[in-house]
């Protein structure tokens, strides 16, 4: 294929890449564990289908759509080493590859390929700097408000846990209870807040009758396979995430209503109950995961990543973020300098940073006044040696060992509590474990030196992210670990271009890259 169209391929693309060295980068002992015995080798040439995930990825085509291009696109065709005349494999197959990966004991061995490249190139050997971000990425599915969630999960366990079908036929069988055999909604007056409360606390109590119902049958879960288990477990996180009791009950009553707040990690959908609610800031709402990245800022080349839930504190911006930069493979061993927006400068992370002897080029964590325009945490005078915080009005209290510190009547009377606090008590603080540390960290972002360090090299960083997220915003796949195996990949194909774009070549069979 490439003698016959080989030369109509851009010179420094990614199709003419592959099509010049896919075998060498992806060989077959690469996936050999894959397939241990012979019965199992593929059909399909790993090299070839190593090369269509990566182009899959970098196009963000679907199975089918991956499938399509092989056999219709003269550029794929070439890639991929097929004659023109030569037809594509079933789109299962790429289903079938991406489960063997992810059984194996290197799920991200394309990315792990890429990165090998990236060191042998030099493009980040002896750079010392390293930027860490996010991004949200849309889910794969519609959003579910709670009734819809309830019926479905309800109806999930009919299915899937033995026995169950006949606790829910009883529960509908109740006057006025719903028709599980049936899917969406029932019709009701959707305008009305009673009719509206009234379905909720049906379907609420009807989950906690089919729940009850399995316990006496499977205590503790007591003979239930995983699938079953995780349906039930569903079920009833679904039943409490978005109810509370009605006004005036206390919940024994059996009338709820949807709560008035949304739970922090609240589940958005059954049919992907990894997918979370997302606030990148405060415009901008989205559902779906949380993409994080460590960029090195001269090449735009992403060294490490990680894709996880949208939401909760294991999943933060900075929780993740140190432990990619502490787990990036390309990084020195010396310090680096980590430049990141204002989610980055939590305590804990500043800390792990100094710790590890890394210099945080961060933009503070933001102090909101508890009055507008009044004063912040930095206009109190804190003494860690006495253990003791001086207001502006210069009243001194002491910290107590949970880091609080109020002032209260000492605040009656004092000219500056108009410019201080509203609270009938007086104005109460509250001080981090780091504390000291995220206040040296704020008086030293505002030095110039800092400022036009993380200036200059932010926009390569929004350009890398610009990169991840073009023509690619929605993720394909439900759950946590397949999606972030797909981000590997993703990334692997946005960092090859990437070289590519610096110059990368073979020379003497080793990977180098243009001279500059």
């Amino acid at each position: 294929m490439e003698s016959v169209a080989g030369h109509l391929l851009k010179p420094g693309s990614v199709f003419a890449f592959l099509a010049a060295h896919r075998t060498r980068l992806f060989p077959p002992e690469l996936f050999a564990d894959l397939f241990p015995s012979r019965r199992a080798r593929p059909s399909v040439p790993p090299e070839v289908v190593a090369t269509v995930l990566v182009l899959q990825a970098l196009h963000g085509l679907s199975d089918r759509e991956a499938v399509e291009a092989l056999t219709f696109d003269l550029r794929w065709k070439a890639a991929c080493g097929l004659a023109i005349t030569d037809t594509a494999f079933d789109p299962s197959t790429l289903t079938y590859w991406r489960r063997r990966l992810a059984a194996s004991t290197r799920p991200d061995r394309i990315f792990e390929t890429v990165a090998e490249v990236i060191g042998q190139t030099g493009a980040v050997t002896g750079k010392t700097r390293r930027a860490l971000d996010s991004t949200i990425l849309d889910d794969a599915v519609a959003r579910q408000d709670t009734v819809t969630q309830l019926i479905a999960a309800i109806r999930r366990v009919a299915r899937e846990v033995p026995a169950a079908d006949e606790i829910v036929a009883q529960v509908s069988a109740r006057p006025g209870g719903h028709d599980y055999a049936r899917p969406g909604k029932p019709e009701i007056a959707w305008d009305d807040p009673a009719a509206r409360d009234e379905l909720v606390s049906a379907l609420v109590n009807d989950a906690l009758a089919v729940l009850a119902g399995i316990e006496e049958r499977h205590p503790g879960g007591d003979g239930l396979e995983p699938k079953q288990a995780e349906a039930v477990a569903l079920l009833a996180l679904v039943a409490g995430q978005d109810v509370e009791p009605a006004e005036g009950s206390d919940g024994t009553d059996g009338r709820w209503r949807i709560a008035r707040q949304v739970a922090p990690d609240r589940m958005i959908s059954t049919v992907d109950p990894d997918a979370r609610h997302a606030h990148k800031s405060r415009e901008r709402r989205q559902d779906g995961y949380r993409a994080h990245v460590v960029v090195e800022p001269d090449t735009g080349l992403i060294t490490n990543t990680a894709l996880t839930k949208a939401a909760g504190p294991d999943n933060s911006d900075a929780t993740v973020g140190i432990a990619l930069l502490d787990g990036d493979p390309s990084r020195p061993a010396e310090p680096v300098a980590v430049l990141a927006d204002s989610a980055y400068g939590t305590g804990d992370a500043l800390a792990a940073l100094e710790a590890a002897g890394h210099t945080a080029v961060i933009k503070p964590w933001p102090l909101r006044p508890t009055v507008p325009g009044g004063f912040t945490l930095d206009d109190f005078t804190i003494n860690d040696t006495s253990d003791a915080v001086t207001c502006p009005n210069g009243i001194t209290r002491p910290v107590t060992r949970t880091g609080k510190v109020t002032f209260k009547s000492a605040c009656r009377g004092c000219p500056l509590r108009e410019r201080c606090t509203t609270a009938t008590d007086g104005r109460t603080l509250t001080l981090g474990p780091h504390h000291a540390l995220q206040r040296a960290h704020r008086a030293h972002a505002r030095l110039p030196e800092h400022l036009e360090s993380y200036r200059r090299h932010r926009p390569m960083v929004e350009r890398s992210i610009a990169w991840l997220t073009r023509g690619n915003h929605r993720i394909p796949h439900r759950g946590v670990t397949k999606n972030n195996a797909w981000l590997h990949t993703r990334v692997a194909a946005l960092n090859l271009r990437r070289l590519l774009t610096l110059g990368l070549h073979l020379d003497h069979g080793r990977w180098t890259l243009a001279a500059a």
